[in-house]
């Protein structure tokens, strides 16, 4: 017990008697003495002060709710307390380790949904993949730049080496018909992308 003086042990007894018995007015000397001990037992297993604050509070509260269980030919007051902080101890760790899978756990779920495309976007997707099939080489070509790339006019010609009036040419055919395949199929609401934009 690093850090108590020694009461004499009448008055260690004494001390330990009173608790035992309920006598409210002990309570503060009890939490004067052990309180400190205690909270350095929190303190070393525990990543936060606060933790053992409220390992050493819930140690407390744990004691004085089970103070008749006290027996003091067993061992004294301080190593009685300290018994109850480790279990106090054990559970405040496990209930860490669950918040923290639980946080983890919605993370990833969060990551997961964010990386997943949504539903309407996912069958947009599949909806120009087998449309872009239907074009010519060259007019796919121009179309997944600025469907998929998000490039610029002038920088599909740059990329493609088209005259800039062929790629706004393929770029307006090849969206027409994605813009009539998603009206045919209902799952459309026009062309959202960002080629879409430039194409006008």
């Amino acid at each position: 017990m690093s850090g108590l003086t020694q009461l004499p042990a009448d008055d260690e007894l004494r001390l330990a008697e009173r608790f035992r018995l309920g006598d409210e007015t002990v309570l503060r000397e009890v939490y004067d003495r052990y309180g400190a001990l205690v909270y350095r037992l929190g303190l070393s297993c525990l990543a936060t002060h606060h933790d053992a604050e409220d390992v050493t509070q819930s140690t407390l509260v744990a004691a004085w709710r089970g103070r008749q269980t006290y027996d003091p030919d067993r061992g004294s007051l301080a190593g009685w307390l300290l018994g109850i902080a480790r279990r106090q101890v054990i559970d405040r760790v496990r209930v860490l380790d669950r918040e923290r899978t639980v946080r983890a756990a919605v993370e990833q779920g969060e990551s997961l949904r964010a990386a997943v495309p949504g539903p309407d976007r996912l069958v947009d997707r599949l909806v120009v993949v087998d449309e872009l099939r239907r074009l010519s080489p060259e007019q796919r070509r121009v179309v997944e730049l600025a469907f998929f790339d998000d490039l610029t006019h002038l920088q599909i010609a740059s990329v493609t080496g088209l005259p800039l009036g062929t790629v706004k040419s393929h770029l307006r055919r090849g969206l027409d018909r994605l813009r009539t395949r998603w009206e045919v199929d209902g799952a459309a609401r026009g062309p959202r992308s960002a080629g879409a934009t430039r194409a006008r």
